[in-house]
Formats: C-alpha cells, structure tokens, sequence
C-alpha cells in the first residue's frame, strides 16, 4: 500500500521565511525522482529550483504559481510505492526501486538531504530514474485510453546542482547524453555549457527563464504595486538602513586620467582582460586595510563595532528584477585579474537571475557604480549590516589644473557613505583621499602589494 509523504517547503536559509511560487515543474499525476526539482520559486535573495527527497506520484500541489509560501508550508504530497491503481502515472515498479535506493531516514523512501536552498548534497548511489515523455492517446470506445507506463531508465543521471538541470531543461538538452567532467563523471555546468556551444548552430537561442511580475492593481486615484519579492526585501533592508544607520557622506573629485591609461596598458599586455571595476575593487581592499574601522558591523545588543578580518565585497547590480548586491568572497585576496572573472561570472549570474542565496549575502563593504546611469554624484544608502559604501560616478572629459595649466582631463566623483558609529569623518576623509590618490596615481598602490 502506498504510503502518502508530504514535502514542505525546506529552509532557504540566509534569514529567508518565505518563498514566491514562480513555476511549478511537476503536475498531479507526475512520476518524480529523488532530488527531482518540482517548483520553481523567487525568494527575496535569488530564483531557485526546489527538489523533492522523495520517489513517487505526486498525490496533490499547494499553492498556484504566484503566490506566497512561508517556510514550513506544504509543496506537494508524494505517493511512495504506490501500486498501479493508485496514480495515473502506473509508477510502482520504478517508485519501488527510487525510494528503496534512495538512503532515506525516518521518513524513508527519500533522501532526507535538501540544502538550503539549492538541493542535495550528493546524488544516490543507486537509482533508477524514471524519463518522462508525451504520451499519445488514442480513443477506445470512445474512452480515454490509459497512458502507458513512462519508460524507466536503468542508471542515475551524475547531476547535483538544480542550476545545472535547470540549464539543460530550458535548453532543451538531455542530460543522459553527456558525460560529466566531474569527480565520478558528475555533470558540470561546463559541460551543460560545452554541449550547447558545441549544438549552437542547430538550435535557437533559448528562451530566458520564466518571472512573475509584481502586477500593478488599479486603485482608485492611482496604480498599487505590492511591495513583495526583490522590490519588497529591498524596501524592507533600506529601510533598516535609514532606521538603524547614523550614516554620513563626504566626496572628492579625482583625475582618472592614469587609472585608464593603466587600464589600457594592462589589457594591452595580452591576457585576460582587466575590468575598471576590478581596479577599483582592488583600490577599496587596499584602503580598508589602512582604514580597518570602514571594515565592520555594530552589534547593537552588545554596543560593540565588530571589525572584521576578510573583505566580502558586494558590488550594486541592476537588474530585470530589480536591484539585486552580489557579493565577491574574500577580496582583499585577489588580483584584478582573478577580481576581474569574479565579477564577469556574477553579473552574468544576476542578468540570468541564477544567483544563489550564498552569493547575495554576507558583504562587508560596498562598491557601487552609479555611473553606468550616467550620472555624477549620489548619497548611497548602506547595504545593512555594512558600515560603508563608495560610490563611484561616470568617468568623463572635464577641465582640470593637471601640471599647473589648465587641461582636459578624465574625472570622476567618488563618494563615501559611512557609518557614523564606527568612525569619525577624519578616517572617513582619510580612507577616500587614499582611494582618490590611487585612482590619480595608480603607482601609490604598489606600495600596499
């Protein structure tokens, strides 16, 4: 007899209580697999697929696709072993042998391992894995006939990121058909990305992942956006910010004028090329080693300023979705170079909407280029619980005293908002004349390498 397992939705970590249903991957009926995404949602920090731990027919779904779920609310209810009479979906051989293979613990039948967030940590060892295709149906007495059984596979597919099954599915690429380049013939993102490189002149470009829109209700008088989603826990994080923060903002215009020419000498070298933000990210972890007090938090339960050791940049990305900060791990160990591929490798991953819970949290200190937008000057707010940003504006052709005459020349404004409780403005003026003088003067830096 089948035994009905309900599947809630797991913690998402990183403060997250609730979750946006985007798009459901599975219907009623479905066979699912162990690990086996099922919904698609949208928390305040990044999209993620939600895998299932369990093996068997999906009995019931909760919820329809853009509406809200707080952590601990059911997903879907899975028969496990059911028998052929039990789901449309006539799974009870291969249910048997998922649930059986799939290590599970108190619960049974499942692998009890869901991450926060981003799936399980390691694939069954055995499995068989259930491949699901359309089925036609043709009338019997003028009766639907029944769907015959899906075809059942023998061996697992090596994938343990649900980005990576995500990638293939929207592709439309068939995961069974490549060889993992990973530990055990794991398959790799590269190797997703390789494959459809390699099939790029027979196929379209692939349609980008789906989004709910936060619908504007008319009201009377005006329009009502809901503040829900990335635009909601942005709302809510400056909010905090403006509440909590005694912020102040000093700024300085500095002759760019070297630091591009630097730029166009390193790229010119040959290799990979170095970004202008990559410099600049070097620049800041150079001044908060001279000005460690901008590297910090305040414990307000305690009343303490809690200095911290590694620089975690986060970095101001805009996006389809709304303003999102990925955040470079330990960057005040890095080169421009490697600074360079980090950054390239999370803007593409915002423009995607594939950030991670992981890399949108736990900054330090901020970087934001607001000249992208073309304009010259801003007062950022601070990305709480960070003491600190510098904002950085377009970098353009101005009069400038260079030499004693007066020249054109490449300035920008710079500007830093800061925590008051951590500092006074004198470390304040000090860090950004430090990041003023490297950005005139690259040469100063190479005193801090």
């Amino acid at each position: 007899m089948a035994q009905v397992l309900e599947f809630r939705l797991p913690d998402l970590g990183e403060g997250l209580t609730e979750a946006e249903i985007v798009r459901w991957l599975v219907e009623v009926g479905d066979v699912v697999a162990v690990d086996q995404p099922v919904v698609e949602v949208e928390t305040a920090k990044a999209m993620v697929d939600v895998p299932c731990p369990y093996a068997g027919v999906v009995t019931a779904r909760y919820g329809e696709e853009g509406s809200e779920l707080p952590v601990g609310a059911p997903l879907i209810t899975v028969a496990v072993g059911a028998p052929a009479s039990d789901g449309p979906a006539q799974a009870q051989e291969g249910v048997a042998s998922q649930s059986n293979g799939a290590g599970g613990g108190s619960q049974g039948n499942g692998s009890g391992n869901v991450l926060v967030g981003y799936g399980t940590s390691e694939a069954p060892a055995r499995r068989r894995r259930v491949r699901r295709e359309q089925q036609v149906l043709v009338p019997v007495d003028g009766r639907p006939a029944r769907p015959e059984p899906p075809e059942v596979i023998e061996g697992p597919v090596p994938v343990i990121s649900p980005l990576v099954r995500r990638l293939a599915r929207e592709n439309g690429l068939d995961l069974r058909e490549l060889t993992g380049s990973g530990p055990d013939g794991l398959i790799l993102r590269a190797d997703v990305e390789y494959a459809l490189r390699a099939a790029a002149p027979a196929r379209t470009a692939p349609a980008p992942a789906a989004t709910v829109e936060t619908a504007p209700v008319a009201s009377p008088g005006g329009t009502r956006v809901p503040l829900k989603g990335v635009r909601g826990a942005v709302a809510d994080k400056l909010s905090r910010s403006r509440t909590e923060i005694p912020d102040a903002t000093c700024w300085v215009d500095a002759d760019a004028t070297e630091l591009m020419r630097a730029r166009t000498a390193m790229n010119a070298a040959g290799g990979p090329k170095i970004s202008l933000i990559a410099l600049l990210a070097r620049i800041c972890t150079a001044a908060l080693a001279r000005f460690p007090e901008l590297n910090s938090t305040v414990d307000t339960a305690a009343r303490e300023i809690v200095r911290l050791d590694a620089v975690h940049l986060g970095f101001a990305a805009q996006t389809e979705r709304g303003l999102v900060v990925p955040v470079v791990k330990d960057a005040h160990a890095r080169d421009a170079e490697s600074l360079s591929a980090e950054f390239a490798r999370l803007t593409e991953s915002a423009r995607t909407g594939t950030l991670t819970p992981a890399e949108l949290t736990g900054g330090t200190f901020t970087l934001n280029n607001y000249g992208v937008f073309g304009v010259d000057g801003s007062t950022p707010i601070i990305n709480h619980p960070e003491a600190a940003m510098l904002g950085v504006g377009r970098i353009v052709p101005k009069p400038w005293v260079h030499e004693g005459e007066l020249a054109v020349r490449q300035v920008v404004q710079l500007s830093l908002t800061f925590d008051h409780r951590v500092c006074d403005g004198g470390t304040a003026g000090g860090f950004l004349r430090y990041v003023a003088d490297c950005v005139e003067q690259p040469a100063v830096l190479l005193r801090t390498l």
